[in-house]
């Protein structure tokens, strides 16, 4: 059984789990996303879900002992923990007919094609992990067509691709790939 939110959307071999194919079946939703959660994003919702489990945990003792309010806010904690786990999960870049979508912790950004001056990758300062810290390193850089400021999409220091530097090529080269096929 292959967890859907572990592999890439169109992994059904062993080779699509290390090459991203642009033109692959989009999925059920439309979007997929073209490389692996990395293992520090799958570590951290690993830890996230241990401390979920304890709160639960927690909260059945509680409710047993009598104390229903305290129980009450032990459980919601464990499912607020658990449902921020999930999301960690799902966080990242897919690619699907309509453009790209940037999906992050608090919300969701869709950007159309017709939207999308460029995409390509560039060294600059990133931040590591997500962290407020800054190194030397590659981003993946959405140009919008209106003159805004240029968006990072994806960072080789960030959770999906820290110390996985080909793992960083391959999503980049797929989702630049993408949006050259989406316009031309």
């Amino acid at each position: 059984m292959t967890l859907s939110f572990l592999a890439p959307d169109s992994a059904h071999d062993e080779h699509s789990l290390d090459r991203a194919d642009a033109s692959a079946d989009p999925g059920r939703d439309g979007w997929r996303r073209p490389y692996r959660p990395g293992p520090w994003r799958v570590a951290v919702a690993a830890v996230l879900l241990v401390v979920a489990s304890y709160l639960l945990f927690a909260g059945l003792i509680v409710a047993a002992a009598g104390e229903t309010g305290r129980a009450g806010v032990l459980v919601g904690a464990g499912v607020v923990v658990t449902a921020v786990a999930g999301r960690l999960l799902c966080c990242g870049v897919r690619v699907g007919r309509a453009g790209l979508r940037v999906t992050g912790l608090l919300r969701t950004t869709t950007w159309r094609w017709e939207r999308i001056a460029q995409v390509r990758t560039v060294q600059q300062p990133v931040r590591l992990l997500g962290l407020p810290r800054t190194v030397q390193g590659q981003a993946l850089v959405l140009r919008p067509v209106r003159g805004q400021a240029p968006r990072p999409l994806l960072t080789d220091r960030d959770a999906d691709f820290m110390g996985r530097p080909e793992a960083f090529d391959i999503a980049a080269d797929a989702i630049e790939d993408a949006v050259v096929q989406a316009r031309g």
